[in-house]
């Protein structure tokens, strides 16, 4: 019976929630949660979003994303503009002070990730990423 074998999705899933666990262990001193530093790492990525852009991206309630951002907002590591272009919308900004956080998050998640590729060579991390970013395209138009 095939459902036995590995399946690409329960795969998938578990080196994710794997990521996710290493990430916190790693990551447990800081004074940010991971949902707090996932943000900052794309807003970093998407500086200048909407909030409501935000949250499709995080894949979290709008609601959600509006406690997070609160959170980050009265820590002074982001701000919210005023949206030239639509009164009840803002976008999202990094503030200076998100910078020393930034580079925590970047030093946990670079330990976890040299974690997880011991053993693989440069060329095979090269094509995992690659058909990683591929699949992630494909199913990004569903």
């Amino acid at each position: 019976m095939k459902l036995r074998e590995d399946n690409f999705g329960f795969l998938l899933a578990d080196v994710s929630r794997q990521l996710r666990r290493a990430f916190e262990h790693t990551f447990r001193d800081s004074s940010l949660t991971q949902a707090q530093a996932r943000v900052l790492v794309y807003v970093l990525r998407n500086e200048g979003i909407r909030q409501v852009q935000l949250a499709e991206l995080l894949d979290v309630q709008p609601i959600t994303l509006a406690r997070l951002i609160d959170q980050l907002a009265a820590s002074g590591m982001v701000e919210r503009r005023a949206d030239p272009t639509d009164r009840r919308a803002y976008l999202i900004y990094l503030a200076r002070s998100a910078r020393p956080h930034l580079l925590a998050i970047d030093k946990a998640a670079s330990s976890v990730r040299a974690d997880a590729l011991r053993g693989i060579d440069k060329a095979e991390a090269e094509l995992a990423f690659a058909t990683l970013r591929k699949m992630r395209d494909n199913l990004a138009g569903r």
